[in-house]
């Protein structure tokens, strides 16, 4: 650990980083991380979000920089491109305590009982709005399941929640919403609002397909309800970016 440490000593803008982590939540880091990008990550991280040491140890469990990395190379909708992206392609949701079969309902009950916990997931920029939101349009009601604002986005966020695989008419149902938002509820000075799709899986080729002729800002992702595999997810980051593979520095070294 310590070669670590001397080298992040030398980095004056790392080192300047270090002063304002606790002690535990930086052992947290330096042995839980099997790179120097890893750990200037989640120092980085943990300082932006204002991280307690039990909710910097569940991101790392939850593998949110293997899951960070791999949603970098999701474009996102053009409205949106000038910002950071702060969707992620697959959103872990292991806090929830739902039965082996459940219903839509029954999982956005779940996330709004368990907000804390969600918003820790989704990042601390979302704002919780309300569940069921309500929109009239043509005399008729609708109800989004979800609805956040997002700070640094500066718009509402719609979000839906789906308990099967993505499917292509779910894409033209959030356009409507959006309209609705934007027209009813968005104030002047907020950017056009945003969209979610959360699903239990996804077909990457069958989003894209769907999403191509869409002008609105949407994200499509998926929700897992138990911690990932970590080693899975760094070989899917290794794909990706065709990086060799990454050796387990925890594992017989002599410097840890």
């Amino acid at each position: 650990m310590k070669q670590f440490y001397d080298t992040y000593i030398n980095n004056e803008k790392v080192s300047a980083l270090l002063t304002q982590l606790s002690w535990t939540n930086h052992l947290l880091i330096m042995s839980g991380s099997k790179s120097d990008e890893e750990r200037e990550f989640y120092m980085r991280l943990a300082v932006k979000e204002r991280y307690s040491s039990r909710q910097l140890e569940r991101q790392m469990d939850s593998g949110y920089y293997k899951r960070y990395m791999l949603s970098k190379s999701k474009l996102l909708p053009e409205p949106l491109q000038s910002q950071q992206n702060p969707f992620l392609d697959q959103y872990v949701v292991e806090f929830l305590d739902l039965p082996d079969a459940f219903h839509e309902n029954d999982f956005r009950k779940a996330l709004v009982k368990g907000m804390r916990d969600f918003i820790l997931e989704l990042g601390k920029d979302f704002t919780f709005v309300g569940e069921e939101y309500p929109i009239q349009v043509g005399s008729e009601d609708y109800r989004i399941d979800l609805l956040f604002f997002h700070r640094s986005l500066h718009c509402l966020v719609a979000m839906e929640l789906k308990v099967g695989k993505f499917k292509p008419e779910y894409v033209s149902k959030m356009d409507f919403y959006l309209e609705g938002l934007d027209r009813q509820i968005k104030k002047t000075d907020e950017n056009p609002s945003a969209g979610l799709l959360l699903c239990a899986s996804k077909n990457d080729e069958v989003v894209e397909y769907a999403m191509s002729r869409t002008l609105s800002p949407m994200m499509v992702a998926q929700y897992q309800l138990q911690l990932p595999d970590k080693d899975i997810l760094r070989k899917k980051l290794q794909e990706l970016s065709n990086l060799p593979e990454i050796e387990d520095k925890t594992e017989g070294s002599d410097n840890a």
